[in-house]
C-alpha cells in the first residue's frame, strides 16, 4: 500500500475541507470494507484518507411519522436488526441480509454500500472503469463478460452496479442528503447513480468534496406491498446475476401503481418504466408477472458471454412481482 495522509474530523463541514476537489487525490473512509481492498490491491491511490467515523451526526436510525433518516455510518447490521425497519420495511431487511457476510455486514455502512466502486474484475485489476487494450479495443466485449450488464450498456461502461440494497430503496422511493463545500442538497436516490462516459468520472452524482449523510426512507402506505428477489450462483453468499424490487400499490386485488427495479443488469440500478405501467389495473398472476418481466429487460443487449443473465433477470422480476402479490414465487 502507497503512503498516505490521515486526518479525522468530527464534523461534515470540516471534512468536506479536507477533500480534494479532484477524484483521486482523497478518499473516504468509513467502514473500509471496499476502500482498503482497492488501496491495497493499487487500483486507487489516494494521497489522503479522511476519516469519517467521530462524526456522531451520520450515525443512526430516526424514525418520525412521515420518514425514516438512516445515518450513512449506519451499519448494514444495524440497519437489518432494527425494529423499524424490520415491521415496516421488510423487503429492505431482507435485502440487507443478503448484502455479504455477516462479518461485513457488521462493519460495512449504508453510505459505503451505496458507493462503493464496481465489482468488475477489469477495474478490480487496475484497467479502469472502461478499459481498452491498447489497440483501442473494448476489454469487455472481446474479453469475459459473463457478469456484465445487459441493460444501458450500449455506450462505453460495461460494469453492473454493485450496491444490491439500492434497487430495494429506491422502490420505497427513498432520497440521498449529501454534504459539502456549497449548500447540502437531497435527491432520488435513482438519480444518485449515473453512467460515466469517460475514466475521469464517477458513477455517482457526487463531487470529489461531497459526502452523503443520509438515506431517507418515506413512510410506505398500508396499500403498498414489496418484494425483493435475487439470482445467485450458490445458496452461500456471492454477488448475485440479477436483483429485483418491486412495489405494488393496491387497489383490492388489482395495481393501481407499480415500480420495478432491477440490479446487477446495468451501471446504475435499472427502473424498467413499461413494465411497470403494464401492471396498472391488472392483478398479478402468474401470466401478468411474466408479461411484466419480459418488458423489464426490453432493449435488453447481450454481450459475448452473458446472454443467461437476460433470463436470469427476468425470473427475478417475475418471482419478486408474485412475492410482493402474495404469490408463488
Amino acid at each position: 500500500m502507497r503512503p498516505f495522509e490521515y486526518a479525522s474530523p468530527t464534523d461534515v463541514g470540516h471534512a468536506s475541507l479536507l477533500l480534494s476537489k479532484t477524484w483521486g487525490d482523497s478518499e473516504i473512509l468509513a467502514g473500509g470494507t471496499d476502500l482498503l481492498a482497492l488501496m491495497k490491491d493499487d487500483v486507487l491511490r489516494p494521497k489522503r484518507l479522511v476519516n469519517i467515523k467521530q462524526i456522531k451526526e451520520l450515525r443512526g436510525i430516526t424514525a418520525t411519522g412521515s420518514e425514516v433518516r438512516i445515518g450513512a455510518l449506519t451499519t448494514l447490521a444495524e440497519i437489518a436488526d432494527n425494529a423499524t425497519i424490520m415491521q415496516s420495511y421488510s423487503a429492505l431487511a431482507e435485502s440487507v441480509n443478503e448484502a455479504a457476510s455477516p462479518q461485513i455486514r457488521n462493519l460495512a455502512t449504508i453510505g459505503g454500500n451505496l458507493c462503493q466502486r464496481p465489482r468488475c474484475w477489469y477495474f478490480r485489476s487496475g484497467f479502469g472503469l472502461i478499459p481498452k487494450y491498447e489497440d483501442g479495443q473494448d476489454m469487455v466485449e472481446e474479453g469475459d463478460s459473463r457478469y456484465h450488464a445487459i441493460l444501458g450498456n450500449g455506450g462505453l461502461a460495461k460494469f453492473v452496479s454493485p450496491s444490491t440494497i439500492a434497487p430495494t430503496l429506491i422502490a420505497y422511493g427513498a432520497q440521498v442528503r449529501i454534504a459539502g463545500s456549497g449548500s447540502p442538497r437531497q435527491l432520488p436516490l435513482e438519480k444518485f447513480f449515473v453512467i460515466p462516459q469517460s475514466e475521469n468520472e464517477r458513477e455517482h452524482d457526487l463531487k470529489p468534496n461531497e459526502i452523503v449523510t443520509d438515506v431517507i426512507l418515506p413512510k410506505p402506505a398500508s396499500t403498498v406491498k414489496f418484494g425483493y428477489y435475487e439470482v445467485r450462483q450458490k445458496k452461500a453468499f456471492d454477488w448475485p446475476l440479477a436483483v429485483a424490487a418491486v412495489a405494488l400499490d393496491m387497489n383490492g386485488s388489482t395495481v393501481k401503481r407499480a415500480r420495478v427495479v432491477m440490479g446487477a443488469v446495468a451501471p446504475v440500478p435499472w427502473v424498467p418504466a413499461d413494465a411497470a405501467s403494464f401492471l396498472v389495473g391488472k392483478e398479478v398472476k402468474e401470466d401478468t408477472a411474466w408479461i411484466a418481466a419480459q418488458k423489464s429487460i426490453e432493449g435488453s443487449k447481450a454481450l459475448k458471454n452473458n446472454g443467461h443473465k437476460i433470463w436470469l433477470a427476468e425470473i427475478a422480476v417475475k418471482r419478486a412481482l408474485l412475492k410482493a402479490a402474495g404469490g408463488a414465487a
